[in-house]
């Protein structure tokens, strides 16, 4: 089961469009590309697993394993990458700016409800992230 993270670039952020199966679920917001840099850049492009995950902070929420030189790289609500992201990817439900967005919490809850059946009955879902 493929998760598709289709990327734009810019100096203050990155933006992207999450789709599973073919089908978009939101858009995304990262921080820029700062060479894979821990807490300050953008994961690097490839394939990923992605895994549930518990956290007293947020909960349940996604995990994106194996990315090199990296850990804890989640998906969580966040509008503002610069502000809000430590290299993480937070869904939004509209982008309104480079690396900025609205609605993250409806947009993460939506992104859970479609893949945490799928983890939960033991599928493997991989994460593609490109440009």
């Amino acid at each position: 089961m493929k998760l598709v993270l289709q990327r734009q670039y810019f100096s203050s952020g990155t933006n992207g469009v999450l789709s599973f199966n073919g089908k978009e679920i939101c858009k995304t917001i990262e921080l820029p590309w700062k060479e894979n840099q821990r807490k300050i850049s953008c994961v690097p492009e490839g394939t990923y697993r992605i895994r549930k995950r518990f956290s007293s902070k947020f909960n349940w929420h996604l995990e994106t394993m194996n990315v090199k030189n990296r850990d804890l790289i989640l998906f969580h609500p966040a509008n503002d990458a610069l502000k809000e992201l430590n290299g993480c990817i937070a869904p939004v439900s509209e982008l309104t700016g480079e690396g900025k967005g609205i609605r993250s919490r409806i947009a993460f809850e939506r992104l859970k409800e479609i893949i945490f059946p799928y983890l939960e009955k033991g599928f493997v879902i991989e994460l593609i992230i490109k440009s």
